[in-house]
C-alpha cells in the first residue's frame, strides 16, 4: 500500500499571484497540440516537450522516443502522456535520475513538470517520500496526475515556467546534477595528484641542484679602449676684414 502524500502549506510564490507583467522575449511560449496545423508545428512541439524535461537545448539522437513521437503526430496520445513516456524513458533515468537525490529530484521535477519551484522544505519531505515508497514510476504518475497540473496545463499543453520571476528560465539556472555529483565525479576521474593532494605531489617531485660556477676573470685582459687626448686647432676670425668686391 502506498503511502498518501503528506499535507504541506503552499506559500505565496509569484505563480500564485496574479501579476501585471508587460509581455516580452522573457514571456515563455505556450505549446498546444490544437494549435498545430501541420508537422512542423507537431514537430516543433515535440522539441518544446524535450527542451522542458530533459533541460537540453540539442537533444541526442539516442535520447529521443521515437515511438512516443509517432503517436503524437498520429494524436494517438495526448501531450500528457507524451510527457509522462518521455520521463519514464531509460535516458531520463540515466541522465536525471541516477546522478541525483530524493530531494534534489524534487526540485527539479516541480520546475520541469509543475513550472514551479518548490514551496519549502516541507513539500520536498513530502514528495521525496513519494519517491521512497511508490518508486521513480509512481512519483511520475502522481505528479502528472495531480491537480495542480491537469488544472495548470491539462492534456494538450507543454509544461513551461509560469510567470519568470528573475527573467530566466529555470533550465537555465538549474543544472542537471547537483556539486554533490559533480564532486563524486571529480574524484573519480582524477585520482592521485589533484588539488587535493597537491603538497604531497610537489613534494615528491625531485630535483637536481644546479651547480653555479663563477667565472674566472684574473687572467682575461681588458684592452685600453681610451683615446688619446688631441689638441684642437682653432682658426682665427677677423670680423673687421674687408673682402673684395666683384
Amino acid at each position: 500500500m502506498a503511502i498518501p502524500l503528506l499535507e504541506y502549506k503552499p506559500s505565496s510564490q509569484n505563480q500564485r499571484v496574479s501579476g501585471y507583467e508587460v509581455p516580452s522575449e522573457d514571456t515563455p511560449w505556450i505549446y498546444r497540440i490544437e494549435d498545430c496545423t501541420d508537422s512542423n508545428d507537431v514537430q516543433e512541439l515535440i522539441w518544446a516537450a524535450y527542451r522542458q524535461i530533459f533541460s537540453e537545448h540539442a537533444i541526442l539522437q539516442s535520447n529521443r522516443q521515437g515511438n512516443l513521437e509517432s503517436q503524437l503526430k498520429n494524436r494517438a496520445i495526448t501531450v500528457r502522456n507524451f510527457i509522462r513516456g518521455i520521463t519514464k524513458s531509460e535516458a531520463f533515468y540515466r541522465l536525471v535520475v541516477e546522478p541525483n537525490s530524493n530531494y534534489r529530484l524534487v526540485e527539479v521535477c516541480l520546475k520541469r513538470f509543475l513550472g514551479r519551484a518548490p514551496y519549502n522544505r516541507d513539500e520536498e519531505i513530502a514528495w521525496s517520500i513519494k519517491i521512497a515508497s511508490g518508486g521513480w514510476g509512481g512519483f511520475v504518475d502522481a505528479l502528472i496526475d495531480s491537480n495542480e497540473y491537469q488544472e495548470t496545463f491539462g492534456d494538450n499543453t507543454v509544461p513551461y515556467q509560469r510567470r519568470r520571476y528573475k527573467n530566466r528560465p529555470f533550465n537555465l539556472v538549474t543544472p542537471r546534477y547537483g556539486n554533490y555529483w559533480r564532486d563524486k565525479l571529480e574524484s573519480d576521474r582524477y585520482k592521485w595528484g589533484d588539488i587535493n593532494n597537491f603538497l604531497d605531489m610537489a613534494r615528491s617531485v625531485k630535483t637536481t641542484p644546479v651547480k653555479y660556477e663563477p667565472v674566472q676573470t684574473a687572467n682575461i685582459k681588458i684592452p685600453d679602449m681610451t683615446r688619446e687626448k688631441t689638441e684642437k686647432v682653432s682658426a682665427s676670425i677677423n670680423p673687421t676684414a674687408s673682402f673684395p668686391l666683384r
